[in-house]
């Protein structure tokens, strides 16, 4: 195949005593006009591989057919008026419902579908709704305020936000927000002059206020460690906020800690210090730091959500090896009484209740099979029952699912589920995924492209690797810093597990990862290339020596570290992609797919790695890189998400031999 020309410059970086070439530095802008002409040229190449790929329009097909099961969640009361979104078959974004009649719909507000909803929050009466929307995919939202009774908007747009937290004062005359990476601010409604209340520096802050109004607790910090506050808002002026420490990060040594007040008046505190796997402890608000334990840290299983009911009950939401749980507790000794059943081995979504407690809770489920659901558990008598299902319905092939255990390198035992249609043996094409970071677990859930991928006779496999959460901060701080390479090492060890075990062979083995997995499997591609057929890379970081100056890398020098200072530098190249690629090398068929508003992980990575490896490669298999404008990171429309996916499996079913199954 030819390559669109793309000149290898002699530009080198000395840092701390590192020699660092860097020939395709010049495709970092965007704008000038050799990458123009380099990016549109990668275009028409994509396009004309992608008409070739005898399995694109089946896909698409049926991803579309596997889409329109839609969407619902639990249930957010407030004032008696009830909350939650849904998404039935033909709508591009999930709509928000007040007691079931849709009040806000992105489509509405923007035919295009390039207008998304990233955060709401009604007040406590139910009668405002503060949301954010963002616009062709770069989530930098706008703030605004919508009356639900008169359909009027009366407040907004307030610039600076990212995914900010809301919290409302009572009475809905003012709310405390979160400007990105900036602090927290109080704006009063109609006054455009915002105050600042609180900032600890360039970090990530959360708010919630409690049910009655009075209490404002508000986290501050990274990934790896936060601190928090809570204020007493019936004290005095807003605007002048007295907070004091719940947990103040760092002060022995770094953990996560939330916190929030409940209807019993309670001070609930979430924190994984000296606790991996998270325990639940509580305090009087009036000394907020003194807080006692009162649900220990389960050693197989990760505390998740928990919501207070009546009764002296808390329900409590883990994940015990990735798979979801829920216990009834005491609320006065923390014992544990009973389970909550749930309808599979699958993931709990979310957890609800009424602010003022109640009888009732709401919980969302999902796995492999099964598309979003909501259960209502009833106190009283201990039942759950489904309450909400997904809008559409979809006719399923039977899938099996199995959890594996297998060693890697260290000798570490790592978990992965392998899904299949059943009753076949022998190798066969497979994909393998996996994410391996910021502390994030991936659990069962259903997903239109992996269905897809199943039911046309593939092989999924998603490995549970070190630096996600699946097994707590422990699993993650393993996989972080100058241990990532432990991540790289769990995927592969992975791939040779579904070997050994006759799922699949080398030539027909994918690695797809997105984000911080479109890093895991970069790495892999660099690594070991003898392992895998093909490689879909999907919006991820691959030059770790400069992934802080773009997009939001500069928050995530916690989790990855930083090129300033020369240990870190060391590991950074110890692994970064773009800095492995090898000049003869047989690279298997790599796709990169970015999306051009991306303002998480810029597109310069996947640029600079496309050339690279174009130009080093000796295998048959293509390099090519795949450009969505108009959309970001985030969520997109239906359409888009499903034109990308049918792109995916139908590239990695021409590099695997995958032949579909009949209907």
């Amino acid at each position: 195949m030819k390559y669109p020309d793309a000149p290898r410059l002699p530009h080198i970086d000395h840092l701390h005593g590192h020699e660092v070439a860097d020939p395709y530095r010049w495709l970092e802008d965007p704008a000038t006009s050799g990458t123009r002409a380099w990016q549109q040229a990668q275009d028409r190449l994509w396009r004309e591989h992608a008409a070739a790929l005898p399995l694109r329009d089946r896909f698409e097909a049926r991803l579309m057919e596997l889409s329109a099961a839609g969407l619902v969640t639990p249930p957010l009361w407030r004032g008696g008026r009830r909350f939650h979104l849904a998404q039935s078959a033909g709508q591009e974004h999930p709509v928000l419902h007040l007691d079931g009649v849709p009040v806000l719909d992105p489509s509405a507000l923007d035919p295009s579908g390039l207008t998304t909803l990233d955060g709401w929050q009604p007040d406590h009466d139910g009668r405002l709704l503060a949301y954010q929307v963002s616009r062709r995919g770069d989530e930098r939202a706008d703030l605004l305020v919508l009356d639900l009774d008169t359909g009027r908007p009366v407040d907004g747009p307030i610039g600076g936000c990212r995914y900010s937290p809301v919290a409302w004062l009572p009475g809905g005359d003012a709310f405390y927000y979160v400007r990105f990476r900036r602090g927290v601010y109080l704006h009063r409604l109609g006054d455009p002059a915002d105050v600042e209340v609180f900032t600890r520096g360039a970090v990530a802050y959360g708010l919630q206020t409690s049910g009655d109004g009075r209490w404002l607790t508000i986290t501050a910090g990274t990934r790896a460690g936060n601190g928090a506050w809570l204020a007493d808002l019936s004290a005095g002026d807003p605007a002048r906020l007295d907070p004091r420490p719940v947990h103040e990060a760092g002060r022995e040594r770094d953990a996560r800690t939330e916190a929030a007040v409940g209807p019993d008046g309670r001070l609930y505190v979430l924190t994984d210090q000296d606790a991996p796997r998270r325990r639940l402890c509580v305090a009087d608000p009036a000394e907020p730091s003194a807080w006692k334990e009162l649900i220990p840290e389960d050693g197989a299983a990760v505390l998740g959500a928990f919501t207070v009911l009546d009764g002296d009950r808390l329900l409590v939401a883990r994940t015990r090896h990735a798979v979801g749980e829920i216990g009834v507790h005491d609320a006065a000794t923390g014992e544990r009484l009973a389970e909550v059943p749930l309808p599979g081995s699958g993931t709990v979504t979310a957890l609800t209740a009424r602010p003022d407690g109640g009888h009732e809770a709401w919980f969302g489920y999902t796995d492999a099979v099964t598309p979003a659901e909501v259960w209502r558990y009833d106190a009283r008598d201990g039942a759950a029952t489904r309450w909400a299902t997904a809008p559409g319905h979809v006719p399923f092939t039977e899938v099996e699912s199995r959890h594996v255990e297998y060693t890697s390198a260290d000798g570490t035992r790592v978990r992965m589920v392998v899904s299949a249609l059943p009753g076949r043996d022998g190798p066969r094409p497979a994909i393998l995924t996996g994410y391996g970071g910021f502390g994030v677990p991936l659990t069962p859930a259903y997903a239109a492209d992996s269905r897809a991928w199943v039911e046309a006779g593939g092989v999924l496999a998603v490995a549970q690797l070190r630096g996600g959460g699946e097994e707590g901060e422990s699993w993650h701080r393993d996989g972080m810093l100058g241990r990532k390479q432990n991540v790289f090492a769990d995927f592969e060890a992975a791939a040779e597990k579904l070997v050994a075990d006759g799922w699949t062979e080398p030539g027909r083995l994918a690695a797809w990862g997105e984000s911080n997995g479109g890093l895991l499997v970069g790495a892999a591609l660099t690594r070991r290339p003898d392992l895998f057929a093909a490689v879909i890379c999907s919006a991820g970081l691959l030059d770790m020596v400069r992934y802080e100056r773009s997009g939001l890398g500069a928050s995530w020098a916690t989790e990855y570290g930083t090129a300033a200072d020369p240990e870190q530098l060391a590991w950074l190249l110890g692994y970064s992609p773009y800095h492995h690629v090898r000049e003869g090398v047989a690279y298997p068929a790599t796709l990169f797919t970015v999306s051009g508003g991306d303002s998480r992980v810029d597109p310069m990575h996947a640029r600079k790695m496309c050339a690279a490896l174009q130009a080093a490669t000796t295998g048959e298999g293509p390099v090519l890189l795949r450009h969505d404008p108009d959309v970001g990171h985030g969520a997109r429309a239906v359409s888009r998400s499903v034109a990308l996916a049918a792109d995916v499996l139908a590239f990695a079913a021409a590099h695997t031999g995958l032949t579909p199954t009949t209907d």
